[in-house]
């Protein structure tokens, strides 16, 4: 059974999950001992939340079983079926000589860095393993009574050895959006960004809060100026470390801004010709967004003929 998902704009990179996640057989301990050593199963590694890539073009190099060396202490995560082949990910924490033992098979690499030049399918599916291996590592102990938790279900749930109570991996909505004021767009530059890198808004929403009240907040908060329509675009999965990004278009009734200093160091008002020339990167001394992220794709999309 392939992979159950809509299809994104543009299939935007991280969307378009291949597997099948078959959740109704995580719970069988049998199913994922036998998937686990089955010769046909595929593991892909993980070192310091990296990903073993190899290839040209590159691809994140998936292994047999047997060719991986699993121990009994290993935190191994089902991600799901492929074309009837069950794939795993599999943490080998900060084990540095077996880090080098793999690396005759490929590198590993900081997936963010890789993500623009993967195969879209493929980068999913790391980008899940990625995901969920980094949610176990905050999760070893219970957030109730602060007791070590184990993983049940594949690597999709953990447990807490004293008190029992149960914990799901988590991801945190984030909205991310292009203001428009006529036929200008804002982009700005974080404190936290290189002098030459100007992206859109974003921010995280907050409790008790719509997407639609964040976006507006967050525009108001950062940059001054007021949201008097919003519309969704898409939204991306974004591994870094467990964000959801929802993309917006926001209409501003202004282009007087008022920073926040401590958030934004700039932010500019750009045509349609002078967007498409920063993602060409035909702009000197400026750079925009990655092709891998949603912020490229608003952009895109708003500045195209």
């Amino acid at each position: 059974m392939a992979g159950i998902c809509a299809k994104t704009p543009a299939m935007i990179p991280f969307t378009g999950n291949p597997l099948n996640r078959l959740s109704e057989k995580r719970a069988e301990e049998s199913f994922i001992a036998e998937k686990l050593h089955a010769g046909d199963s595929l593991v892909l590694p993980f070192f310091q939340t990296m990903p073993l890539i190899d290839g040209d073009p590159p691809a994140p190099f998936f292994l047999p079983p047997g060719q991986c060396g699993l121990t009994g202490s290993d935190l191994t995560v089902f991600l799901g079926m492929r074309e009837g082949r069950a794939v795993f990910a599999l943490d080998i924490g900060e084990d540095a000589a077996r880090a080098e033992w793999l690396t005759g098979f490929g590198k590993f690499l900081d997936l963010r860095s890789a993500a623009p030049l993967l195969p879209l399918p493929d980068l999913t599916i790391a980008s899940q393993g990625k995901g969920l291996l980094e949610w176990h590592a905050r999760s070893k102990f219970c957030g109730r009574c602060g007791a070590p938790t184990s993983s049940h279900d594949g690597g999709n749930k953990r447990v807490c050895s004293r008190c029992g109570v149960e914990d799901f991996p988590r991801t945190d909505p984030a909205v991310i959006m292009l203001a428009t004021h006529g036929e200008h767009c804002l982009l700005g530059r974080n404190v936290k960004w290189t002098p030459d890198f100007l992206s859109t808004l974003a921010g995280f929403v907050e409790p008790g809060e719509s997407l639609e009240e964040a976006v507006a907040r967050e525009l108001h908060e950062e940059a001054g100026v007021i949201a008097t329509s919003v519309r969704y675009f898409a939204s991306q999965p974004w591994p870094f470390p467990a964000a959801l990004m929802l993309g917006f278009f926001a209409e501003v009734e202004s282009k007087a801004l008022t920073l926040d200093p401590a958030e934004i160091a700039e932010a500019l008002w750009f045509t349609k010709d002078e967007a498409r020339a920063l993602l060409a990167g035909t702009m000197p001394g400026r750079r925009g967004p990655s092709t891998a992220a949603i912020a490229n794709f608003l952009i895109r999309a708003w500045a195209k003929k």
